[in-house]
């Protein structure tokens, strides 16, 4: 079993904000695999599919993006899944628009979301998809992150990502091709 988590905010407010680019790819890879993310469970929107005869649950935490580890350990309880099953994917303001970064550990560098999914967890070792949403020193990094997502902004990319994860492709192999 997998379980790929977007993160972003709820509310139509924050629908297309740079800070929901986790949402969005979600959003684009359910549209692809035709799977609908509207059940409400564990203070998330969940959708659940087989890719490869494996069960994928698709989850859009509901409790901000501050707050992701909340919905996120409950899930993971519930369905016994282990840190190495999870695909997180949420924004990064260090990454130029355009860029995507795929790790499989680390820290958190500094976005909150990934931090309080580390806290929850207790373990840094998890598959994250970072997606660059770039970052303007001149605007409070608040008002950047919750403003309008750039189009050149690699949702579609990340999306193809996420899918060639679920079909099996190699770690490595994804890391050297979308890196």
């Amino acid at each position: 079993m997998k379980l790929v988590i977007g993160l972003g905010n709820p509310g139509k407010q924050y629908e297309k904000t740079r800070h929901n680019a986790g949402f969005l790819v979600i959003d684009e890879v359910a549209k692809r695999l035709n799977v609908n993310i509207s059940t409400r469970k564990f203070n998330a929107l969940i959708g659940e599919t087989f890719v490869n005869q494996e069960k994928v649950i698709f989850i859009k935490p509901q409790t901000f993006m501050n707050l992701s580890g909340e919905s996120v350990k409950p899930i993971m309880n519930y369905y016994n899944l282990d840190s190495s099953e999870i695909f997180v994917i949420t924004d990064d303001l260090d990454l130029p628009v355009g860029k995507i970064r795929l790790r499989d550990k680390g820290s958190s560098g500094g976005q909150k979301g990934i931090q309080n999914i580390i806290d929850h967890l207790n373990t840094k070792e998890f598959l994250r998809l970072r997606i660059g949403i770039g970052n303007n020193k001149l605007i409070d990094t608040k008002d950047y992150v919750l403003g309008k997502i750039d189009p050149d902004t690699p949702i579609k990319e990340a999306a193809d990502c996420v899918i060639d994860y679920l079909e099996g492709k190699p770690l490595l192999e994804l890391m050297n091709q979308y890196n």
